[in-house]
């Protein structure tokens, strides 16, 4: 039977820090879990389709003068991807607010820890779990509340993973920091179902049916959400739609400054599968549910005075319709030789002389 791994307890980040005198290992060699290594930050690239916001404001001014005044304490996590064509060699997992404010201030390295041969769905749990540990669920945005649902109902997901992951990020946070009896899952348990999710994130089954929808939805409508510039219900709707629909739906609503209703989303959503720019301009500008103007005068009532010049009161009305039919007949036929009349007159009185 293997002897037990015993990972050592620090006292104190400064003990956390030494892991960094460890020779540094040669590039491309698989590096030891833990050790942390000094890597310039021009090698480093934000993850790809970052789903979370950086800091701004006060949080970020926080953090900034923290930086300034003590460094960076708390090692990065990246890990090793092909240099792509801005020259990066590594990729954000955990850090990306640190990162950010060691730009402002103008650090050119950071202390890493280097993840070698993630797949990108370990990598993603490691963005993910790294902000919700950070911040609280409910300050988040609706499509990263999405994200973070999204990947604890994925086929992907891995308990296990997910707590060796936790507990990581916590050491790093705390050199003190000791592995507790957690409340979630046990190992290899998958707590796919909506009601467990539901009752970790303290949420109705209902909403976490609709930021599961949120996620579906293409960049630029998640900034619509998160904006409050396109209801979440209405996003629901949309999410329905194929990727090259809701841009044309983006599309329209960012060239003519349309609003989105329930009633033209859902209208929207029953063209998934044929919608095209020219039926989505209909139903974003409300001409597809306008009602057609009605074709039919008015109703008109004769008044008394009038009627009592031409007619008395043994008139039968069948007659005085004919009456006033001729007589609106004759009236129409005089206007349109008159106009007519008027017509030549004109045309000779321009023609050239000879």
């Amino acid at each position: 039977m293997p002897k037990p791994r015993i990972t050592p307890k620090l006292g104190s980040i400064d003990e956390l820090l030494k892991l960094s005198e460890q020779p540094p290992h040669e590039s491309g060699s698989p590096s030891s879990k833990g050790v942390i290594q000094s890597i310039p930050i021009y090698k480093i690239r934000f993850f790809k389709d970052h789903p979370f916001h950086l800091y701004e404001g006060e949080r970020l001014t926080d953090m900034v003068d923290s930086i300034s005044t003590n460094g960076l304490l708390v090692p990065v996590i990246i890990r090793r991807i092909e240099p792509d064509e801005s020259g990066h060699e590594y990729e954000m997992l955990s850090g990306h607010n640190r990162m950010n404010a060691a730009l402002l201030v103008g650090l050119e390295q950071l202390p890493s820890i280097i993840k070698e041969h993630l797949s990108d769905e370990e990598a993603l749990l490691y963005v993910v779990e790294t902000n919700v540990l950070q911040r609280s669920f409910s300050d988040m945005l609706p499509s990263e509340k999405a994200k973070v649902l999204s990947l604890r109902h994925s086929e992907m997901f891995s308990q296990g993973k997910r707590n060796d992951i936790i507990d990581e990020l916590k050491r790093l946070e705390d050199p003190q920091y000791n592995k507790e009896n957690e409340t979630s899952a046990p190992m290899g348990q998958r707590p796919t179902s909506r009601d467990k999710v539901a009752q970790e994130y303290g949420l109705s089954k209902n909403s976490v049916s609709r930021l599961l929808r949120i996620d579906k939805l293409i960049p630029r409508l998640k900034q619509r959400v998160d904006a409050d510039e396109l209801p979440l219900r209405c996003a629901v709707h949309l999410s329905y739609l194929s990727e090259g629909e809701q841009s044309i739906v983006e599309q329209s609503i960012n060239d003519n400054g349309f609003k989105m209703d329930m009633k033209k989303s859902e209208l929207l959503q029953g063209y998934s599968g044929r919608l095209n720019t020219e039926q989505t301009n209909k139903i974003l500008s409300g001409e597809a549910t306008r009602k057609p103007r009605n074709q039919t005068p008015p109703p008109f009532k004769l008044k008394h005075k009038v009627f009592s010049k031409y007619f008395t009161s043994q008139s039968k009305a069948s007659e005085i319709e004919q009456i006033i039919d001729k007589a609106l007949e004759m009236y129409f036929s005089h206007q349109q030789q008159y106009a007519s009349a008027q017509n030549d007159k004109e045309a000779d009185e321009h023609e050239p002389e000879l």
